[in-house]
């Protein structure tokens, strides 16, 4: 089959590799959408910190956001998967520990993430094995394009909730990319007052479009009064704005990753009774995510700008917008296309 392997950083290709066999408690998945994360980006450019730890190492195959069909089981699987449209969990605790018996496999010590650590093939690839335990069955009222930012909008919804949006609540997103976005969206679908900072003037008015109550592109035009600010950014002074900023009291969530350290100033948190939330994976939020979406309360394909092949996935990765994209920050890679 097809996949696209990165050797090291910026060093990619297009090729053919050995098909996934289903083992024992999996299945293999032919892959009809997937999105283009900014880990994905880390990890072409050389800056992802799991290729300093060695829980990564090249050569790699990218991708963890997708939904695809089942197309073949290993023993001990149901055949009632057969055939079925489904997207899964990324993260794959070994099913024995502490922590994944309490539904916290997403930190379990030994667990593999699809695409991403100790190894696990990824969804930039015609083919995925994936075990069964991880899987999640799409209703017909999910596209493609929806099923594969479900995974996404798993990490946005514990974003959300985490901030406890909710009515009477006024919530600042800082960041307008595809977290930031989808974080937007499920935040208003609770019924939060939501306003969003960014620096991409685009996604910003993609931020309103989608039901913003106010947009800013510079802090010094900040309100104040904030219950809850969630930085959905990769840059390492916000983490301590964010604290300075929110209403005593409140709730900062932090789902953005910094490159380097972002240091808070603890005195600030305790004098202030701040609540701080870390959110890492989209794990325990994939289920809510998927009825959110299947109830048309949340509509998150505006949010894609493109769909391309497998063969544009480097360019994708450079930076390089697909000729007659939307303003939207996601693309999309489907496998079948020449």
């Amino acid at each position: 089959m097809k996949a696209f392997v990165v050797h090291a950083p910026r060093q990619s290709s297009i090729e053919d590799v050995p098909e996934p066999q289903a083992k024992p408690g999996e299945v293999v998945i032919d892959v009809l959408r997937a999105g283009v994360c900014g880990t994905d980006v880390e990890f072409f450019d050389g800056d992802m910190a799991y290729l300093g730890t060695g829980e990564a190492k090249y050569p790699m195959r990218l991708g963890h956001e997708w939904c695809g069909i089942v197309s073949a089981i290993g023993a001990n699987v149901d055949e009632k998967w057969l055939g079925k449209r489904v997207t899964g969990d990324t993260m794959l605790g070994c099913q024995q520990c502490k922590r994944c018996m309490n539904s916290m496999q997403h930190v379990c010590e030994e667990r593999f993430e699809i695409g991403i650590r100790n190894g696990w093939p990824g969804a930039l690839a015609e083919r995925l094995p994936i075990p069964v335990f991880a899987l999640h069955e799409l209703p017909d009222s999910i596209d493609d394009t929806t099923g594969a930012l479900i995974e996404p909008g798993g990490s946005a919804l514990r974003s959300a909730q985490a901030a406890k949006a909710a009515p009477g609540k006024k919530i600042l997103v800082w960041g307008s990319g595809t977290i930031g976005l989808l974080t937007t969206q499920f935040s208003l679908a609770m019924g939060a007052e939501v306003h969003v900072i960014g620096i991409d003037h685009s996604t910003l008015m993609l931020a309103k479009k989608l039901g913003a109550h106010e947009i800013y592109s510079d802090t010094s035009r900040l309100g104040n009064g904030y219950d809850a600010i969630i930085d959905a950014t990769n840059a390492s002074n916000i983490a301590h704005e964010a604290l300075t900023l929110v209403e005593p009291g409140g709730r900062v969530v932090y789902i953005g990753v910094s490159g380097k350290s972002s240091n808070i100033d603890s005195r600030t948190l305790v004098l202030k009774d701040v609540t701080a939330i870390g959110i890492l994976s989209a794990s325990p939020g994939l289920r809510g995510a998927i009825d959110f979406y299947s109830r048309g309360e949340i509509d998150p394909r505006p949010i894609v700008a493109a769909t391309v092949g497998l063969e544009k996935t480097a360019s994708v990765l450079s930076g390089i917008r697909p000729e007659g994209a939307a303003i939207g920050p996601k693309v999309h890679i489907d496998p079948r296309v020449n």
